[in-house]
């Protein structure tokens, strides 16, 4: 089964609605990306680790993933500790466009995909733009706070 490892932060840099977010609100604009590769993910059959750098304050769920915080570490030292632990790196999917992960993603025989070119990836296969993405997740908060 092909695993995506995803670098979170790097993810949320390429999507100018989150970003923005995350200037004010750290903890939504993980909740916000979460929503979408939730989304994107629902109807495909792969495992998916979502990297963050920090610790976990606000407790983070996933219907699809498994939200992984870098604690003392940085998030890409974990992302290569995952790398170096998969008995079957051809099955990876890193998304990053970190230089450091991509190039040790690609020099070990994983698949990569840079975070622009994933968020493209979102993007086309829903037919989905920034903007949707935004009143998406604006719609999803507004019916949570009248219970909907």
């Amino acid at each position: 089964m092909k695993k995506y490892i995803i670098d979170g932060n790097n993810l949320i840099g390429k999507i100018k609605s989150i970003f923005t977010l995350q200037q004010k609100d750290k903890s939504q604009s993980r909740k916000n990306l979460i929503k979408i590769l939730d989304k994107y993910f629902s109807d495909k059959k792969v495992k998916v680790n979502l990297h963050f750098d920090g610790f976990e304050n606000d407790p983070l769920h996933s219907t699809k993933m498994k939200i992984i915080y870098s604690n003392n570490k940085s998030a890409d030292t974990e992302i290569i500790n995952e790398i170096d632990s998969e008995k079957n790196p051809k099955l990876l999917i890193v998304v990053s466009s970190d230089l450091k992960i991509y190039n040790y993603a690609k020099v070990n025989s994983c698949e990569v995909l840079k975070s622009e070119d994933f968020v493209k990836l979102i993007s086309h296969k829903k037919n989905i733009s920034e903007e949707q993405i935004q009143k998406s997740i604006a719609d999803d908060e507004i019916k949570k706070m009248f219970g909907v």
